[in-house]
C-alpha cells in the first residue's frame, strides 16, 4: 500500500526504484499526494534520471504511455501543465491538459461529458484516501463545486448517467456568486468523510464558489484545522463567521487578496471617483434567510489562533470590533494593506486579543492608539493595572513579530516607547516609518532574527547596536538608508582593528552574525563585503541597492563568498558580460536575478550558459542591444523563468512575442515596458501564456486592441493584474471591464502620458516629440464594489 508518494521522491534512492514498481504503485488505490502535480514531478523525476528507460521508451512507447495515463491531467494546476509544454516526454500530454484545464475553467456548465468524450469521470475525481492530511488545490481554476464534490462522493456515482445532470443543475444554480447557498439540495450528494484531511488548500481557484464549498469540507473533512483561501475575491468576508461556525476545529485561516496599489502614504491622487457597488441577489427569501450583519458573532470562537485578512479593503473597523469579541484566543493578525481599518480600529483587537504575539499590519493607519494598546499594562488584580517593572506584563513586551512597515502615522517619540518594549521580539518591520538612532538605541532585545529598516534614518552606529545584541539575526534589510553612507570617525578608537572604510555595522554582522538575507545600498562597497564575509557563507537573498557600490571586482567575489546564493538582485552597480556569465556559471542553485539601471551593458554571451534553476529573471535598462535571436538563446538557456521583466530592451519587434509564449509556456508574470515595437502589430502570440497572473505591457508599439483587457481576462483564467498605456491603445483608449467580465481581475492599472517636444529645436527638425508620464488610472475589485483612482505615480 502507498501512503506518501512525496516521501518516496524524496529519498536519494527514489531513481533506483524499478519502473514496474513505480507502476504499481502510482496505480494503486490508495495513493495518496497532496497534489496531482506532485505524482506528475514525480515521474518526471524518476525519468529524468534514469536514461535507460528512456531508449526502452522511445522503442516502444508503451510504457511511457501506460505511466502518463494514470496522472490526472485534468487536475493538474494550470501553471505547471502550460510549463510542461516544452517537455519532450510530457508535451503532448501536457498539451492536451492545458486544453482540459481551459475547458473546465471557461464553460459557463459543467459539462464533463463534452470534456472527456463519455461518462466516465474517475479521470477528474481528485485523489482522496483515509490517509490524506492536505489537499492542495492551488492554482486550479478549473475546480468548481460540482468537480469538488465528485471527489467526494462514493466511487460508484462516477458512472451514475443521473450524476451529470445533477451537477449541472447545481453549476447553473451558483452562477450567480452571491447564491444563497442554503437553497442547495446537498441531500443529492451524500459525500464520504476524510477524517484524516487537515489542510485544504484552495488558492487561486476563481471557479470555486467558498462559502458553498465550505459546506462539503464541514461534512466531508470534519478535522480541517487550516484553510487557505487567497485570491479568493467571490468571497464576501461578511461570511467569515459562518465558515467558523461550519468547521470549528479550524484555527489557521489565510483569506489574502492582491494588496491596493493605491496606498495614502504613498501615492498622490489626483482625484477619486464614487464606488461601484456589486448588485447582491435578493431572490431568497429575507424573512426565513434575514441578512446577518458582518461578523455578527453570538458566540466565541476559541479555536482561531491565526488570521490572515492580507489585502482585503472590504474589511472595517466594525469587523475588527466583532472579531476581536469573538476569537479571543488569536495569536496571529495579518492585516497587511487592509486601508479600509483606522489606527482605532486596529487599536481594539490588540488591546482585547491578549495573546497576540505576531502582528502584520504593513502600509495601515497604524498608529498612536495601537501603540499605547500595546505598551499597556495588561495585568490585572480587582480591576486596577498593577504597575510591574520594565512592563513586562505589556503586549508589546510578548511580541515575537511586529510588521509596521509604511505606517507614517507613528510619531518618533510614540515609536521609541514601542521600541523600548519589544524585549523579545524576533521579527521586526519598520521600513518607511519615523524611525531614528533615539529609537532603535532603546532596542533592549537580544532574540532577534529578521530586521527592516529601510528607508529611514538609522546610522550605521544605531543598526550595529542591534545587530550586537541579535546574535541570531538571520535577515538585514537596510536599504535606502541614507544615514549609513556616512562614515564614523571615532570607530578606531572603540575598535582599533577597524579601517576606515569598515563601519562598525560590517564588523558586527562579520563577526557575530550567520546571514540567510541582507539588503544594503548606501555607503556598502567592496571593503564592507570583505568584512561581511565570515557572516554571509550561507548567504540565499543578496540585495545591493541604489548608493552600494561593489565594483565589478566585488560581484566576482559574490558567488565565491555565497555560493549558496538563490536570489540575486543589483541596482545601480557596475556590470559586465564577464560578471553575469561568472554568475550563472557558478551560482548553481540561482533562482532569482534580477539587474536594474546598471552601469554596462550585458549582450547575448551572458546567457549561453545553462541556467535551469532560475525562475525570476528581471533585466531592466541593462540589455538594450536586445534582439530577438538574444531572447532566443536566452530562452533556450534559461527554459524553467515562470517570471519575466524586460525594459528599454528596444531593439525587440512582434516576433519576440512567439519566442516568449514558445519559450516561456508557463509564465505567471510577464512585464514588457519600452521594449522596441513588441506590439505594434497587437497581441497575438502573448495570449497563449495562458497561466498568466500578472501583466503589464507599455511602450511596445501602438497596436493593442481596445477590447484587450476584457479578452485578456477570458482567455488567461488565472490573470488578476493587468497595467497599459494609453499610447500603446490602437483605438487611444481601452475598454474597462465591469463585476461580469473581468473574471479574475482584481486591478488594471492604466497610465496615461503627455507628449513633449524632445528639444530646442524640434521647430526646425519637425514635430518630434517623446511621450512624458502625466497620470494612472487604477481600477480595483474586492467583494463588495469597483474603486476607480487617479494619481500622479506610474504605478
Amino acid at each position: 500500500m502507498v501512503e506518501r508518494m512525496i516521501w518516496m521522491t524524496s529519498c536519494d534512492s527514489f531513481h533506483n526504484v524499478p519502473f514496474e514498481l513505480l507502476l504499481s504503485c502510482v496505480k494503486h488505490p490508495c495513493l495518496t499526494v497532496d497534489s496531482e502535480k506532485h505524482l506528475c514531478d514525480a515521474i518526471l523525476l524518476w525519468l529524468a534520471a534514469n536514461t535507460i528507460p528512456y531508449d526502452l521508451l522511445n522503442s516502444t512507447g508503451d510504457a511511457r504511455v501506460a505511466i502518463f495515463t494514470e496522472i490526472r491531467t485534468s487536475l493538474l494546476p494550470l501553471p505547471l501543465a502550460a510549463g510542461k509544454r516544452r517537455c519532450p516526454l510530457f508535451s503532448k500530454f501536457a498539451e492536451r491538459s492545458v486544453n482540459a484545464i481551459l475547458s473546465l475553467a471557461t464553460s459557463s456548465s459543467f459539462s464533463l461529458a463534452n470534456i472527456l468524450g463519455g461518462g466516465d469521470f474517475s479521470q477528474l475525481r481528485i485523489r482522496l484516501t483515509e490517509y490524506t492530511k492536505i489537499l492542495d488545490l492551488s492554482g486550479c481554476p478549473q475546480i468548481s463545486l460540482p468537480l469538488l464534490l465528485l471527489s467526494m462522493l462514493p466511487f460508484s456515482y462516477s458512472v451514475d448517467t443521473m450524476l451529470t445532470k445533477k451537477l449541472n443543475q447545481l453549476s447553473l444554480k451558483l452562477e450567480p456568486s452571491d447564491m444563497d447557498v442554503s437553497r442547495i439540495p446537498w441531500e443529492n450528494f451524500p459525500v464520504l468523510t476524510f477524517e484524516a484531511v487537515e489542510v485544504v488548500d484552495v488558492s487561486n481557484c476563481p471557479m470555486l464558489h467558498l462559502e458553498a464549498a465550505i459546506e462539503c469540507f464541514s461534512t466531508s473533512f470534519p478535522s480541517l484545522t487550516t484553510l487557505k483561501a487567497a485570491y479568493t475575491l467571490n468571497f464576501r468576508t461578511m461570511k467569515l463567521y459562518q465558515l467558523l461556525q461550519k468547521c470549528p476545529l479550524l484555527s489557521d485561516i489565510d483569506l489574502t487578496v492582491e494588496s491596493n496599489p493605491v496606498i495614502p502614504a504613498k501615492v498622490s491622487v489626483i482625484s477619486s471617483f464614487p464606488a461601484v457597488k456589486l448588485q447582491i441577489s435578493t431572490s431568497f427569501n429575507e424573512e426565513t434567510c434575514p441578512a446577518v450583519p458582518t461578523f455578527h458573532f453570538p458566540r466565541r470562537l476559541w479555536n482561531i489562533t491565526k488570521l490572515i485578512l492580507e489585502g482585503r479593503t472590504d474589511i472595517y473597523d466594525s469587523d475588527l470590533h466583532n472579531i476581536a469579541e469573538c476569537c479571543p484566543s488569536l495569536y496571529c493578525i495579518n492585516l497587511n494593506a487592509c486601508t479600509s481599518i483606522t489606527d482605532s480600529g486596529i487599536s481594539v483587537i490588540l488591546l482585547k486579543c491578549v495573546g497576540l504575539h505576531s502582528i502584520f499590519a504593513c502600509d495601515t493607519l497604524f498608529g498612536h492608539n495601537c501603540v499605547l494598546s500595546l505598551c499597556r499594562d495588561i495585568s490585572r488584580f480587582d480591576g486596577v493595572a498593577i504597575k510591574m517593572e520594565k512592563n513586562t506584563n505589556s503586549s508589546a513586551y510578548k511580541l515575537q513579530i511586529l510588521h509596521i512597515g509604511g505606517c507614517k502615522g507613528i510619531s518618533e517619540i510614540t515609536l521609541l516607547e514601542l521600541i523600548a518594549q519589544t524585549h523579545r521580539v524576533r521579527s521586526l518591520c519598520l521600513r518607511e516609518t519615523q524611525l531614528d538612532d533615539n529609537s532603535l538605541y532603546k532596542f533592549s532585545g537580544s532574540s532577534l532574527e529578521m530586521l527592516d529598516v529601510s528607508d529611514t534614518k538609522v546610522s550605521c552606529h544605531a543598526v550595529g547596536h542591534v545587530v550586537r545584541r541579535s546574535p541570531h539575526l538571520k535577515c538585514l534589510i537596510a536599504r535606502g538608508c541614507r544615514h549609513l553612507l556616512q562614515e564614523e570617525n571615532n570607530i578606531l578608537e572603540n575598535f582599533p582593528t577597524l579601517s576606515y572604510n569598515c563601519p562598525v555595522l560590517y564588523y558586527e554582522l562579520g563577526k557575530s552574525c550567520n546571514l540567510e538575507e541582507i539588503s544594503l545600498g548606501w555607503g556598502f562597497s567592496f571593503f564592507s563585503l570583505e568584512t561581511l564575509r565570515p557572516a554571509i557563507k550561507m548567504l540565499k537573498t543578496f540585495i545591493v541597492g541604489l548608493g552600494g557600490s561593489l565594483g565589478e571586482d566585488g560581484l566576482k567575489l559574490v558567488p565565491t563568498f555565497c555560493p549558496w546564493l538563490e536570489t540575486l538582485i543589483l541596482y545601480f552597480q557596475v556590470i559586465s558580460d564577464s560578471v553575469v556569465r561568472n554568475i550563472l556559471e557558478t551560482l548553481k542553485n540561482l533562482q532569482v536575478l534580477a539587474l536594474c539601471y546598471c552601469f554596462g551593458e550585458i549582450s547575448s554571451l551572458s546567457f549561453q550558459f545553462s541556467a535551469p534553476c532560475l525562475r525570476k529573471l528581471k533585466l531592466e535598462r541593462v540589455t538594450a542591444q536586445m534582439t530577438n535571436d538574444d531572447l532566443l538563446t536566452l530562452a533556450q538557456n534559461c527554459m524553467n523563468i515562470t517570471e519575466l521583466s524586460l525594459l528599454g530592451c528596444r531593439c525587440l519587434n512582434s516576433e519576440s512575442q512567439d519566442t516568449i509564449s514558445n519559450g516561456w509556456p508557463g509564465l505567471i508574470s510577464l512585464h514588457l515596458e519600452d521594449c522596441g515595437e513588441v506590439t505594434a502589430k497587437g497581441v497575438t502570440s502573448l495570449m497563449n501564456c495562458q497561466a498568466l497572473e500578472d501583466l503589464l505591457l507599455r511602450h511596445n508599439g501602438l497596436g493593442i486592441d481596445r477590447n484587450f483587457i476584457i479578452c485578456a481576462a477570458s482567455r488567461m483564467p488565472l490573470l488578476r493584474k493587468v497595467a497599459l498605456d494609453v499610447c500603446d491603445a490602437k483605438d487611444g483608449d481601452f475598454d474597462l471591464p465591469d463585476f461580469t467580465d473581468r473574471r479574475f481581475l482584481s486591478i488594471v492599472k492604466i497610465a496615461r502620458c503627455n507628449l513633449k517636444r524632445r528639444t530646442l529645436y524640434s521647430i526646425e527638425s519637425g514635430p518630434c516629440t517623446t511621450p512624458v508620464h502625466a497620470e494612472t488610472l487604477i481600477l480595483t475589485w474586492d467583494s463588495e464594489k469597483l474603486s476607480r483612482t487617479v494619481v500622479k505615480e506610474r504605478l
